[in-house]
């Protein structure tokens, strides 16, 4: 990198490459380390990325935490063309990983509260949607539509409230990432749900440096662009927070300095 570079920070500053460590939490932005929210930050040249030429500043800082941690459980866990995919929600993640999952050809199937976000996930290439209010047991409707197999990877952002139905949804042999906590951080599941099936339960924090490398390369190929929901202006970050815990929004919610 040169002077003058336009670059992205990584998540975990200490984690370059390879499997993490256990001292890998004390190097993430945000705790404890500062975050990312300031006029200026300081940042050891190991923790840095060259950004896609193609994107704005606004579209590159939605990609250090949710992109890499959609390619980390994805592309590196090895999904394939012809593979499925449950994505849970329209945050972040799970619509990087929707597109994703429709660069590699894979079929994603995507879960939400609202039909108005089911149809904008449709129009990224989502082959299904599922409205969670209206089908509770979304899990079951999952394998329905799967011809009664169930899908070959789920990214599990919700916890504890959505990870037996997530159970329900893979079919045996597949693969669970466990992502996020938003419904909670325990729960009682079934072990036999798992042993007997031979699933894969695997949790995913982020990635390293190498990784959001690999990312960049393959946003810069296929001239990948981040869904934005909305900016704010620094000086309304307050309101930018606020609008998250709305829950109304489809995808990144940015702050621009």
């Amino acid at each position: 990198m040169r002077p003058g570079d336009r670059v992205c920070g990584i998540f975990a500053q200490g984690w370059l490459a390879g499997e993490p460590t256990r001292d890998l939490v004390r190097t993430t932005l945000g705790g404890p380390l500062d975050g990312m929210l300031a006029e200026q930050v300081a940042l050891s040249e190991e923790g840095l990325v060259k950004t896609p030429a193609h994107l704005s500043d606004v579209e590159a800082a939605t990609l250090p935490c949710a992109a890499v941690t959609a390619w980390s459980a994805l592309v590196e866990g090895g999904l394939k063309a012809g593979e499925s995919v449950l994505l849970l929600g329209t945050g972040g993640v799970s619509l990087f990983a929707l597109q994703l999952a429709v660069m590699q050809g894979a079929r994603a199937i995507i879960t939400s509260s609202s039909d108005e976000k089911l149809e904008y996930a449709r129009r990224l290439g989502a082959a299904e949607g599922i409205n969670y209010r209206q089908v509770p047991e979304w899990g079951a409707r999952v394998k329905e539509l799967t011809g009664g197999e169930g899908v070959d990877y789920v990214l599990e952002v919700g916890g504890a409230a959505t990870l037996p139905q997530s159970l329900q949804a893979v079919r045996g042999g597949g693969r669970i990432y466990l992502i996020g906590v938003l419904g909670g951080n325990t729960t009682e599941i079934s072990i036999p749900a798992i042993q007997m099936r031979r699933l894969r339960v695997e949790g995913v924090l982020v990635g390293s440096r190498a990784s959001f490398e690999a990312l960049n390369r393959a946003v810069s190929m296929h001239k990948l662009r981040p869904v934005i929901d909305r900016t704010f202006p620094l000086a309304e970050a307050r309101a930018a927070f606020e609008h998250m815990a709305a829950g109304r929004h489809f995808g990144k919610i940015c702050i621009e300095i």
